[in-house]
């Protein structure tokens, strides 16, 4: 398959099955075979019978891919600066599905507990800060329809298992500018989170710290934000007075 589409990458105009079953040194069957789950999937298109490109799929997986990127290369910085602020974890997280995905942490020794949580580890969306801040973009039908899919399953006793009870934390999330997560993802952590922004306007990561549920402080609220709009800044965001 790698090699079918490095083929493709190779030419700027459609290649014929022939011609790619040469380039490759698959046979032909098992090139036409493997072309059509390409095709399937639209990470190859056929131009034209017995002819292939690669697919507009390959596009917007590598504008994820690129978007991803500039995020976590804009908000390195930022978020050491953040975590020496704060001596406290800080974590830049997206959303893929139903889940958040840890995507990068500012962490160290003297960090006032211990990360579970992996860089590349998952979490539901409902169960943690960053991922309220997504659903709280969300309209009520998706939110709903997040709801039916997942069945709000909680983790700890303190979780949000309930749609109507959730459509409340979402509006306090939308009022406030910032999440937070109390104790429902694990027992003992808490987080607050604030929103980045790209440059249309669209929430593309969150930026949250992590903290024993004792010792959470109200004054890094302020500074969380700041540190998410000096990021979404970077993305070329620009916030409305």
């Amino acid at each position: 398959m790698v090699s079918l589409l490095d083929a493709l990458a190779a030419q700027p105009d459609p290649v014929s099955l022939k011609d790619l079953s040469g380039r490759t040194g698959l046979h032909p069957s098992t090139a036409h075979r493997i072309l059509n789950d390409l095709v399937t999937a639209r990470l190859v298109d056929r131009a034209e019978p017995g002819a292939y490109q690669l697919g507009i799929r390959l596009l917007e997986l590598g504008n994820l891919v690129k978007a991803r990127l500039s995020v976590r290369d804009a908000a390195l910085g930022p978020m050491r600066e953040l975590h020496r602020a704060t001596g406290q974890p800080v974590n830049l997280s997206i959303r893929q599905g139903d889940e958040i995905v840890y995507i990068e942490r500012a962490v160290s020794e003297r960090s006032g507990m211990q990360v579970v949580r992996a860089v590349g580890g998952r979490a539901p969306l409902h169960l943690t800060s960053v991922g309220k801040l997504f659903l709280a973009v969300d309209d009520s039908r998706a939110v709903r329809a997040y709801a039916a899919r997942t069945g709000l399953a909680g983790h700890t006793r303190n979780s949000i298992t309930d749609p109507a009870r959730l459509e409340r934390e979402l509006s306090l999330v939308r009022a406030r500018g910032y999440a937070r997560d109390n104790e429902e993802l694990e027992l003992g952590v808490r987080c607050i989170a604030a929103a980045i922004r790209d440059d249309t306007g669209k929430v593309v990561a969150g930026l949250s710290i992590s903290a024993p549920a004792d010792f959470v402080q109200d004054d890094w609220i302020d500074q969380l934000c700041h540190t998410a709009a000096e990021i979404s800044a970077a993305l070329g965001y620009e916030a409305r007075g």
